[in-house]
């Protein structure tokens, strides 16, 4: 390799300004997302916000309904992710090598671990308004289309979709919205003491 090939290095060996601002930038946002990741309900209040406005927007523009339309299906696909398991149950039915749910009462308590944790769901939604907002900036993406179809096709593969996601959670029998292991309450004390 000579002088200069490496990434982000110039002709001299030291690091590019562009490089290093790029650099800069990323650890400034990963940095904002560190501090974001325990005020869940703030994530997402400013996600709806970001969507109110970004509906607000279409509406009066009259306009982009494919980008929309494309936001709709990409929120759909990262939903089902976040409601699916990680391993899915029905590949794991044949073979009895791999970790399985609990179907029985008295098995181990095993946690619902998602395909999609909340925070990367939270964040691709969030940057997909983003770049759905930057779209409607272009006159490229504003394709002419009726826009009631597009309204009724979401609708039905959303419906559908849901009713196999649905069908496949009661047949494996898991539920997606788990607040940590069950508590069980003992018998309640009567304030009776013993005496020796």
């Amino acid at each position: 390799m000579s002088e200069g090939d490496s990434i982000g290095e110039s002709v001299h060996g030291k690091s590019s300004v562009v490089y290093r601002f790029f650099t800069r930038l990323g650890q400034i946002y990963q940095s904002w997302l560190d501090k974001s990741t325990p005020y869940t309900a703030v994530r997402w209040v400013v996600t709806l916000g970001l969507s109110f406005i970004y509906m607000i927007r279409v509406y009066l523009l009259q306009g982009w309904y494919i980008v929309t339309y494309a936001l709709g299906i990409y929120h759909l696909n990262l939903f089902i992710a976040f409601l699916s398991p990680k391993v899915d149950p029905s590949l794991l039915e044949d073979s009895d090598d791999g970790p399985s749910l609990p179907t029985k009462q008295n098995e181990e308590f095993r946690p619902f671990i998602r395909r999609l944790p909340e925070f990367k769901f939270w964040h691709s939604a969030t940057k997909g308004i983003l770049v759905a907002m930057v779209c409607t900036f272009f006159e490229a993406f504003n394709v002419p289309v009726f826009w009631p179809i597009l309204v009724m096709y979401f609708i039905m593969l959303f419906c559908i979709t849901m009713k196999r996601q649905i069908k496949h959670m009661v047949k494996y029998r898991y539920i997606p919205f788990t607040h940590g292991k069950r508590k069980y309450k003992g018998k309640e004390d009567m304030g009776k003491t013993f005496a020796s």
